[in-house]
C-alpha cells in the first residue's frame, strides 16, 4: 500500500508564486488605474505624447461629463457676471459657458433600472426553475436544461435582427420594459444552472422534515430551501448584474434615447475638437462604482458560488 506525503513549498517557490500574483495584479489593475487618472487630467494632458504620468489634477473631465457647454466670444464672456461656482469657473477658463446639464445622469439611471430590474427577475425566475428541476421529475429534464443553456451560446449578433424586428412590432424598442425582458431572457440560463447546483447540495431531508411538521411545499421552499441557497442566490445575482450592466450590443441596437444605458452613451461624449477623453474616463469610472459596491457587499458569497455553484453531489 503506497503512501502519499504532501510537501511544503520551498521559500523560493513561494517567492516565485508571490511575484506572479503581484505581476498579474499589476497587469489587471493598470487599465483601471489609467482610466481613473485620466478622469482627473485636462484635455491637453489626456492626449499628450508621451503620456503624462505626473500631471496637475483637474475636475474638468467630471464637469464636462455632467454639463453641456457652448463657446462664447471674449466680449460676451467679459459681459457676464463673475462665476458663482467652482465648476462655472472651470468652464469659463475655456472661454465657454454652461448651457445645461448633460444626459449622463439619465443614462446612468437607465442602467440602474434595467440592470437591477433584470437581475431581480433573472434570479427570481431562475430560483423557481432551478428548484423545479432539482426536486421534481420533469419530463425531458436533461433536454430542457441543455436547451436553456444553449440560448447562452449564441452570440448577440446572431439574434440581433430578429429581436429588433420583434421589438419594433411589439412596441418595446427603446423601452425599459423591453430591455429588462431581453436581459432577463439572456441571464436566466446562467441563473438556472448555477442555482440548480446549489439546490442540489441542500439535503432533501430538510424539506421532508418540514413537510412532516405541517409545512406546505411553498412554506418548505421559502423557509428551508431559500435560506440554505442564499449563497448561490447572491453569487448568481452578481454574475447576472455584471452582464446586464456591461451589455453593449443590444443596448446600441435597441435603444437610442428614452431607455439608452450608459455603455453606448459614454463613447459619444464629444469635446472641443474631438473626443473628450477626461469626460469619457470620468464616466467610465463612475460607471464602475455600483457593480463594484454590489460585489464587495456580497463578496463573502462569491468565492463559494464560483467554487461549488455548478458542482453536483
Amino acid at each position: 500500500m503506497s503512501s502519499y506525503s504532501i510537501t511544503e513549498p520551498s521559500s523560493r517557490q513561494k517567492w516565485v508564486a508571490g511575484l506572479l500574483v503581484i505581476a498579474y495584479a499589476v497587469i489587471t489593475l493598470l487599465p483601471l488605474v489609467w482610466i481613473l487618472t485620466t478622469g482627473f487630467k485636462s484635455p491637453v494632458d489626456a492626449i499628450a505624447y508621451p503620456p503624462k504620468v505626473l500631471f496637475e489634477p483637474s475636475l474638468e473631465g467630471y464637469v464636462n461629463l455632467f454639463t453641456t457647454r457652448t463657446r462664447v466670444s471674449p466680449e460676451q464672456l467679459q459681459a457676464l457676471p463673475p462665476p458663482a461656482t467652482w465648476y462655472e469657473e472651470i468652464v469659463r477658463n475655456r472661454d465657454m459657458v454652461i448651457a445645461g446639464p448633460s444626459r449622463y445622469g439619465e443614462r446612468f439611471l437607465n442602467s440602474v433600472i434595467i440592470g437591477f430590474g433584470s437581475t431581480f427577475l433573472s434570479v427570481f425566475l431562475g430560483t423557481l426553475a432551478a428548484y423545479a428541476f432539482s426536486r421534481f421529475k420533469v419530463p425531458l429534464k436533461d433536454d430542457l436544461l441543455f436547451f436553456i443553456l444553449s440560448t447562452r451560446m449564441m452570440p448577440p449578433i446572431a439574434v440581433a435582427i430578429p429581436i429588433f424586428l420583434m421589438f419594433r412590432t411589439l412596441g418595446l424598442s427603446d423601452t425599459h420594459l423591453g430591455m429588462i425582458l431581453l436581459y432577463t431572457a439572456v441571464n436566466i440560463s446562467l441563473a438556472v444552472w448555477l442555482l440548480k447546483g446549489f439546490i442540489d447540495e441542500i439535503p432533501r431531508e430538510y424539506e421532508e422534515a418540514a413537510l412532516i411538521d405541517g409545512y406546505t411545499r411553498f412554506q418548505a421552499f421559502y423557509k428551508v430551501v431559500l435560506p440554505q441557497a442564499a449563497t448561490g442566490i447572491a453569487s448568481t445575482a452578481i454574475f447576472c448584474l455584471i452582464f446586464s450592466w456591461n451589455e453593449y450590443a443590444f443596448a446600441v441596437l435597441l435603444t437610442s434615447g428614452t431607455a439608452q444605458t450608459a455603455p453606448p452613451f459614454i463613447p459619444t461624449i464629444i469635446g472641443v475638437g474631438g473626443q473628450d477623453w477626461p469626460a469619457v474616463a470620468a464616466g467610465a469610472t463612475l460607471f464602475l462604482v455600483p457593480v463594484m459596491v454590489f460585489t464587495i457587499l456580497l463578496r463573502k458569497h462569491l468565492l463559494r458560488g464560483i467554487t461549488f455553484g455548478a458542482v453536483r453531489k
